[in-house]
This record gives C-alpha cells, structure tokens and sequence, in this order.
C-alpha cells in the first residue's frame, strides 16, 4: 500500500487485487468507454449535421449527450489507467477536480432530464402553445441554467468536503473519488455541513423527480385519450425511453448516496456504482436512436455516400476561400 501523507493524496481500491481481474476490469472499462464515446458522438454529429432536428427536444438531446460524455470521462479514464498501472493512487488535486466534475455532471444530467420531461409534456398537452412556449430563447435559458445549477452544485460540495478535516488512512473503497465513501474520512463530527449539502441536493433531486413523475402523469393521461392507435405508439415512442433513462439514473444514484456507507462495501456497492456512473451515458445513445425513427432516418442520410460526398466538397470549398 502506498504510504500517503495528510496532503499526498488517497488510494481507490477499485474491484480487485488480482491482477489478471485487474487487466480485465481495464478492458471492459475501455470498451463500455470507447463506445460511449462513439454513440454520444455520433448523436451530437447527426443533430448538429441534419436541419431536421433542430427542435428544442433534439437540442436538448445533444446536451444530455455532451454531458454524459463528459460524465463519464470524470472517473472511467482514470479507474483503467490505475488498473493497468497496478496503483490506486490518486493525487489530492486529481482527487477535488474529480469531484466537483462528478458532483456538477451529476446534478446537470438531472436538471437536464427534468427539462426534456416538461419539453414533453408541453408538446403533447399543449401542442397549440409549443412554439410560443419553448422557443429558441426559452431553450437557450433553460440550458444555461442547468449548466449553472450543476456548477453550482459540484462547488459547493467541493468546497466543503475538501475543508474538513480527515483522520485515519485515507483510503476510498471505490473506484473513483465517491462522496459517500469519502465522508467516511472525516474526523468526529466535522462533516455536518457536508451531510447538510449532501441533504439539500438530495432534496432538489427529488423535487425534480416529482415533476418528472407529475408531467408523465399528465402525459399518459393524454395519450390514452388520443383515439389513433399509431398516434399514441409514436408518442410513447419518444416518451417511455426518456422515462426509462430518468428512472435508471435516479434509482441507482438514490440507493448509492441514500444509504449509510460501510466499513466494507460489498460487490453489490460497487455495481450500483457503476449503475449510475458507467451504464448511462453508454446506453443513452442506444436508447434515444434506436427507437427514435427520425434519429435512425438521419444517421441513415448522414453515413450515406451523397451526403459524405456533399460534405466533403463543402470543406473543400470553405478552405479555398
């Protein structure tokens, strides 16, 4: 174990001692990470590229992507880089950075999934003041404001979980810098102010999930009234995969911060962890385009020969001049 000192920094103890697990776990990480990549990519490419999808519930679409990209970037790189290295070591500043980034990504993807639950609810129960209600402006707002709200967040926590006093070894039985596992570290009662923070986003993660749950609420009871069966199969279309991402997310990020951490956390600690952290934002671009008709329409005409062969030419002229 590597001798840490009070400012040195602290040692994750990821999955395993093994080595050959450890190689493994770094493989699997890759890959899960590497395909993360590519679908958030490619999502972010298809809705910028394809005019068509310049509505408010793609824009915001493409910024759910651009967090989970970096939502997952905060701990993945660094757990297969200590993996292959056979060192848990993380430095104090590698350490703050990672949390405020984890903290501040976290509450912006819940902020960013209430906004795309109202986006929904307005465009089906209110379809006559759609445009009026989520116009270009309004959409703009919105996203700065969930950005905001995260940075916000991942400060706040950053900054008084780093101002208090720890005692003991510090060692994070986790594979990334976790709050929970974290507060474990504190000496006596110093961590109040930490619990207080933790209870106050705690809180407003709730209220979100209440208006989740309140607009589908609404948005079930509308469709059920709608008479075309085709009609209510495109909506659920849009509806139960945004619905199921919210519920995924906020279950396994609930179980993990809402129970007390223990002195030694099992597998099952360390698979909720991935739950929330690894699984999302790999899944979120197969979710949101395999079911979605007009995503799969423009990925089609964005990997097709003449589109390439027109962007291409474009590029092309933009350099000339």
């Amino acid at each position: 174990m590597v001798n840490l000192t009070s400012e040195s920094g602290f040692l994750l103890m990821g999955f395993s001692d093994d080595r050959k697990l450890q190689v493994l776990h770094a493989v699997l990480f890759l890959v899960i990470y590497l395909l993360a990549l590519m679908g958030n990519l490619l999502i972010i490419t298809i809705i910028t590229l394809d005019h068509r999808l310049h509505s408010p519930m793609y824009y915001f679409l493409k910024h759910l992507s651009l967090l989970d990209l970096c939502f997952i970037s905060v701990t993945v790189p660094q757990s297969i880089a200590n993996s292959l290295m056979d060192n848990g070591y993380i430095s104090l500043g590698q350490c703050i950075l990672q949390v405020f980034f984890f903290i501040a990504l976290a509450s912006s993807e819940v902020a960013i999934l209430t906004v795309m639950s109202y986006d929904r609810y307005v465009a089906i129960c209110q379809p006559l003041h759609y445009e009026t209600i989520m116009n270009p402006s309004a959409c703009r707002h919105a996203v700065i404001a969930v950005w905001m709200a995260g940075g916000l967040s991942g400060l706040t926590h950053t900054t008084i979980n780093f101002s208090i006093p720890l005692c003991g070894e510090r060692v994070i039985h986790q594979f990334f810098c976790d709050v929970p596992q974290m507060l474990k570290l504190t000496c006596s009662y110093e961590f109040i102010n930490e619990i207080a923070v933790a209870a106050f986003t705690t809180s407003t993660a709730f209220i979100c999930l209440i208006s989740i749950v309140l607009s589908y609420v609404r948005i079930f009871s509308t469709v059920l009234r709608i008479p075309s069966a085709e009609g209510r199969t495109k909506v659920f279309s849009t509806c139960l995969p945004h619905l199921f991402v919210v519920s995924f997310f906020l279950s396994a990020a609930g179980f993990e911060f809402l129970k007390p951490p223990s002195d030694s956390p099992s597998a099952v600690d360390l698979m909720f962890s991935i739950f929330y952290t690894v699984i999302p934002p790999t899944l979120n671009p197969i979710i949101y385009s395999l079911r979605n008709k007009a995503m799969k329409a423009a990925l089609k005409k964005v990997l097709s020969k003449e589109e390439f062969y027109q962007r291409k030419m474009y590029v092309k002229a933009m350099f000339k001049l």
